[in-house]
């Protein structure tokens, strides 16, 4: 079938599944709006690939444009059920610049993990769960050294 599985059967969601798309959705879960050419800037990306992995997530329901004043600009914004969610979400970004060793960023990485597993394995869901997507990216560059 494909075409991304006929737009996940007509948009029953899902899609990410790619590390672009997935900063795409954390930037706008912490911005609110954002344009192809800020979030390349944001992410270190081309404008054209966030462009084009925007409209991907647009297409599959889980974005759409924002109200704006015509002309090229295009925001996006994150879509939501109930409008309600949009709030609550942005109460939960996190967002840190720490300075680590090579081995403290490993340390980090693992407990993150550690703690994203007791989670992720739970056999049944609370009342009153939902669906959430965590993402965790760890970016740095040590000189003369390699990165974990």
């Amino acid at each position: 079938m494909t075409e991304e599985e006929a737009t996940e059967e007509a948009t029953g969601r899902p899609l990410p599944d790619h590390p672009v798309r997935v900063a795409l959705l954390d930037l706008l879960a912490e911005l609110g709006t954002v344009t192809s050419s800020q979030a390349a800037a944001r992410l270190g990306y081309s404008s054209g690939l966030c462009s084009f992995h925007l409209r991907q997530l647009a297409r599959h329901g889980l974005i759409e444009e924002a109200s704006h004043s015509g002309g090229r600009v295009r925001p996006w914004r994150l879509r939501w059920d109930d409008p309600r969610q949009s709030v609550r979400v942005a109460e939960h970004s996190v967002t840190a610049e720490l300075h680590l060793t090579p081995d403290e960023a490993t340390d980090l990485a693992t407990r993150i993990e550690s703690l994203l597993a007791s989670y992720k394995h739970r056999r049944h869901h609370p009342a009153g769960a939902a669906p959430t997507t965590v993402t965790a990216r760890l970016t740095s560059q040590w000189a003369g050294a390699t990165t974990p």
